[in-house]
């Protein structure tokens, strides 16, 4: 067998790397070092395939093409899911905190619920968060859920590990109470968006969701609501509709999530009713569901969806099964599960239906089960081990 050592390869050019043709074997019980960066430091106008070390979530990634761009290489656990896309493993975890019990009395819930995606059922117990409250934001990565503080007397927000059950442990404060805000993140960074307490309500923050610590300013959206509906891919987030002192916005705004900065138009979902509408993806598609068009509660049961990196209004999708508003949902890479919010009547209709799409296809919404609790909402983003196949 030949044998050659060389300290140092480049082109004929010596401008860049050689070109290497054919299969490769690397057969040495060493190592070798990929490149490495920061998420900001990512390329964009790399081949598919191409692999580095992400020196801010301590992961190999590899990159899927402009449409999708980076994601992280996952252990498949077959309990909890993970992967990207059919490979999102047996049982990827949704979790949900319960909001509005019974509005008109003041009762919120403090409770949160977990379900196995892949699997239809009944939701069960997961654990609490410190206090009652409901319309808080909610997001996760992979292996951690974020919850935010919501309608209540506090800013604080809130971690759990998703793989585990029990209550929920101190993370750090959002600027502000975030009330009725909504949660998305790329796996790494959590954003909240609006707030009906927050000055002024167009406010979007960010954090890292590995560690812990207080929420930063990232910019703003182009208009102040609260109640908003969003979705994520692992580059780019989107935040639809709500509205703000009862003016309903059908907007869609969007933000490239490692950076910071103002959102920009991306389009307009297709309804209008949208204060309360409930968002959720996987790496390609976002759904848009629900909504209502305050003072009046009368609700939506519209589900419509827009491909994430194309810019442009949403496409009719299906219906879930009754008009609903103020919902959540728990994605993996297939299949998108809704925790439905409030019927028509706003604050005197709870419930506890629980009903799926499959992302790549269109049509009604299928019945997946009953949550723990009969509520009027739910936390407002979504939370899964398999985190939408991102």
């Amino acid at each position: 067998m030949s044998q050659i050592n060389i300290r140092n390869l480049s082109n004929e050019n010596d401008d860049g790397s050689p070109e290497i043709v054919g299969v490769s074997t690397f057969s040495a019980t060493s190592f070798f070092v990929p490149p490495k960066g920061s998420t900001a430091e990512r390329p964009s106008d790399c081949e598919p395939g191409s692999i580095r070390f992400n020196t801010d979530t301590a992961n190999l990634e590899y990159f899927r093409g402009k449409t999708i761009g980076w994601s992280q290489f996952e252990l498949i656990n077959p309990n909890l899911g993970g992967g990207t896309g059919s490979n999102t493993g047996v049982g990827a975890r949704g979790l949900y905190k319960n909001g509005q019990i019974a509005p008109s009395t003041g009762s919120y819930s403090d409770a949160i619920d977990f379900l196995t995606i892949s699997t239809l059922g009944n939701a069960q117990d997961f654990g609490d968060v410190s206090t009652n409250r409901s319309s808080n934001p909610a997001l996760s990565s992979r292996t951690r859920g974020i919850i935010g503080a919501g309608y209540g007397p506090s800013d604080q927000i809130e971690f759990v590990t998703i793989a585990s059950t029990g209550d929920a442990t101190d993370f750090g404060d959002d600027l502000g109470n975030s009330n009725s805000a909504v949660g998305l993140s790329d796996g790494t960074r959590g954003i909240f968006a609006g707030s009906t307490e927050l000055s002024p309500g167009n406010r979007i923050r960010y954090i890292t969701i590995a560690s812990t610590g207080d929420a930063v300013d990232f910019g703003d959206l182009n208009y102040a609501a609260s109640h908003l509906g969003a979705a994520a891919s692992s580059t780019r987030g989107l935040m639809a509709g709500g509205g703000d002192s009862g003016t309903e916005y059908n907007t869609i705004d969007f933000i490239t999530i490692a950076s910071t900065g103002n959102a920009n138009d991306f389009g307009d979902l297709s309804y209008t009713s949208t204060s309360g509408v409930a968002g959720g993806s996987n790496s390609t598609r976002a759904i848009f569901y629900g909504g209502n068009d305050t003072p009046g509660y009368s609700n939506v049961n519209t589900i419509c969806f827009n491909t994430i990196a194309t810019t442009g209004n949403s496409v009719d999708f299906g219906d879930v099964s009754t008009n609903t508003a103020g919902g959540s949902t728990c994605p993996d890479g297939t299949r998108c599960v809704m925790k439905l919010g409030s019927g028509d009547g706003g604050n005197t209709n709870t419930t506890n239906v629980i009903e799926f799409i499959q992302f790549a296809t269109t049509g009604n919404a299928t019945d997946f089960g009953d949550s723990v609790l009969q509520t009027y909402s739910a936390s407002r983003g979504t939370m899964s081990s398999a985190h939408g196949g991102l």
